[in-house]
């Protein structure tokens, strides 16, 4: 795990350049309510940074007409538009598109939820900015739609990525890091599965800003190693990596909350987002291990101890702009 320490200064880098940005990397989020026939609730949520907001916007189908004129605000770095509209037949068959998605700094996720109880849910990209509306989705395409975002959201969630590749730093030895990943894996795994269904929860952006302390926490740690000592965090490390995974379960249910599961396919839905999580951890991990491995072709030495010095303060810098940011963000 030496080079490990090498290649993070890189990567711990490019974390440092999305700081700043960190909220503009968000998807947009475009929920529709059916609440009377051909009538629809729609709430249309854009990442903001102050008074600015994403140059994005929900284009609904031509037969759409607004009952009133939408409610626009700013609330906890989002911007948000309430409309009530009418379309003429339904938005079945019809098309809703998102411009302005060409410049590849977001993704939109769509919701539409009928009186009926289906529920449709798709992501919308740069690649793909026109989503036709279908209706009742099919068992296949709830479980790739919810694969996907599992994938998307871990992929995306930049401290939880950054725990895990703490944790690569901190342990050398293989099989205890597959214990410590496997159990790291189960305990959030347990809290999403609870705080989704409704068995238990708490406040999000607490939650939040305590998994920033989290990964602060192994950045410590790593500060901390010196010759012939071997600390809790080392002896250990699945112990830690299970309490905290408890922890980071609670933030993947709140991204799974926002988008909501179909009614009618409810232990599907959350199965599958699951695995996407987990599958994105583990592409995560094996790229980390493929570029260590990469490195070790490259390079024969690596100065072990400032570099693993370079890279537990970086972590922890990063990992303490999240928390207070986080924190200052509760009184918004």
């Amino acid at each position: 795990m030496t080079r490990l320490a090498g290649i993070f200064l890189l990567l711990a880098q490019l974390f440092a350049v999305h700081l700043a940005a960190a909220d503009e990397l968000r998807p947009a989020f475009l929920d529709i309510r059916e609440m009377a026939a051909d009538e629809f609730a729609v709430v249309w949520k854009v990442p903001a940074l102050g008074d600015l907001r994403l140059g994005i916007y929900v284009r609904l189908p031509a037969s759409c007409r607004p009952k009133a004129e939408p409610v626009r605000t700013i609330q906890a770095g989002s911007f948000f538009e309430r409309s009530s509209v009418v379309c003429a037949g339904g938005l079945k068959g019809r098309e809703i598109s998102v411009d302005g998605l060409k410049s590849g700094v977001t993704d939109a996720l769509a919701r539409i939820e009928y009186r009926d109880g289906t529920t449709e849910v798709a992501r919308i990209t740069p690649d793909s900015p026109i989503l036709l509306v279908v209706g009742a989705q099919s068992r296949l395409e709830v479980a790739k739609t919810y694969l996907l975002l599992g994938i998307d959201h871990i992929l995306t969630g930049f401290d939880h990525l950054l725990f895990v590749l703490a944790l690569m730093l901190l342990i050398r030895d293989p099989w205890m890091l597959a214990k410590t990943i496997t159990a790291f894996t189960i305990a959030h795994s347990i809290t999403l599965a609870g705080a989704t269904l409704g068995f238990f929860s708490l406040p999000q952006k607490p939650v939040e800003a305590a998994i920033a302390l989290s990964i602060a926490f192994v950045a410590s740690e790593l500060i901390k190693i010196k010759a012939g000592e071997r600390r809790l965090s080392q002896a250990y490390p699945w112990v830690v990596a299970f309490a905290f995974g408890l922890l980071h379960g609670f933030g993947f249910a709140g991204a799974l909350k926002e988008t909501g599961l179909p009614q009618l396919d409810v232990p599907l839905a959350l199965l599958m987002f699951n695995v996407g999580v987990e599958a994105g951890q583990l592409l995560f991990v094996a790229a980390i291990l493929i570029a260590v491995r990469a490195a070790t072709a490259l390079v024969t030495t690596w100065p072990v101890v400032p570099a693993r010095l370079a890279a537990a303060y970086l972590i922890g810098i990063i990992s303490m702009v999240w928390f207070v940011t986080r924190v200052t963000s509760f009184a918004i």
